[in-house]
């Protein structure tokens, strides 16, 4: 005797009474595939997550940025190139020495530097800038209240630094030492510096201008020569044509 037979069994799907009605009413259409990759506007595409990335380090930028420097942009073609090297990998971009004298935009440029890298959105941005005399000042015993070796170890540590006005601060064999053990340990650990300094790292043969030499000693400047991008900015004191403006 043959096994009853329901009427779902033999009734078609309605997924194939769908695609029957289709296929009755339009013959000549195939499915084709289907694009469901995200756009740049939505979560899952890498643009979309570089944005978020980009506005999370901008304020954290301008959150370091003193008020006076929040419009900083880099515009010197040797500064752009480094900040693109740190952006895409920190450990690879080396040092940068911003020299000139006063007012041609050393710390502008410094700060467009970091907003650079910022913008561009890295898995990681982490910065602090300091002038010298700051840093010096909290290096001294009693200048914070988690004591020198915690702050020099975070200076040393910390993926992004610029130390801006080197060579302003008062000479002693302890500035010496402190400026050392810095520069050191991020030359070993292969973490950009950005510097400052209205000295050249080196004056040429015969001058008898100050330079950071003079003011750092031999083997510091060396390793700032050896290791930097060195960009020379001249010009006139912009600082005194924005004041005769005012």
């Amino acid at each position: 005797m043959p096994e009853p037979e329901t009427l779902s069994e033999n009734r078609p799907s309605a997924l194939a009474r769908l695609m029957a009605g289709v296929t009755a009413h339009a013959p000549g259409i195939t499915a084709g595939p289907v694009n469901d990759e995200p756009t740049p506007d939505e979560p899952g595409h890498p643009e979309y997550h570089r944005r978020q990335r980009a506005a999370f380090a901008l304020s954290r930028w301008e959150t370091a940025v003193p008020y006076r420097y929040r419009d900083s942009t880099a515009t010197h073609p040797a500064i752009t190139a480094w900040a693109d090297r740190a952006a895409t990998d920190y450990r690879d971009a080396g040092f940068l020495v911003l020299t000139g004298s006063i007012g041609t935009g050393k710390t502008h440029q410094a700060y467009g530097a970091l907003r650079r890298i910022a913008e561009a959105g890295p898995k990681r941005f982490e910065m602090i800038a300091t002038t010298a005399p700051d840093m010096y000042g909290r290096l001294r015993p009693g200048g914070s209240e988690k004591g020198t070796e915690h702050d020099l170890k975070r200076l040393c540590r910390v993926p992004l630094l610029l130390l801006d006005d080197l060579g302003t601060e008062k000479l002693s064999e302890w500035t010496e030492e402190a400026t050392t053990r810095l520069v050191n340990e991020r030359y070993n650990e292969c973490l950009p510096l950005i510097i400052t300094t209205n000295f050249p790292v080196r004056a040429p043969s015969g001058d008898p201008s100050p330079d950071l030499v003079t003011r750092l000693g031999d083997r510091l400047a060396s390793r700032l020569a050896q290791t930097s991008t060195v960009v020379h900015l001249d010009g006139p004191d912009l600082r005194r044509g924005l004041r005769s403006v005012s």
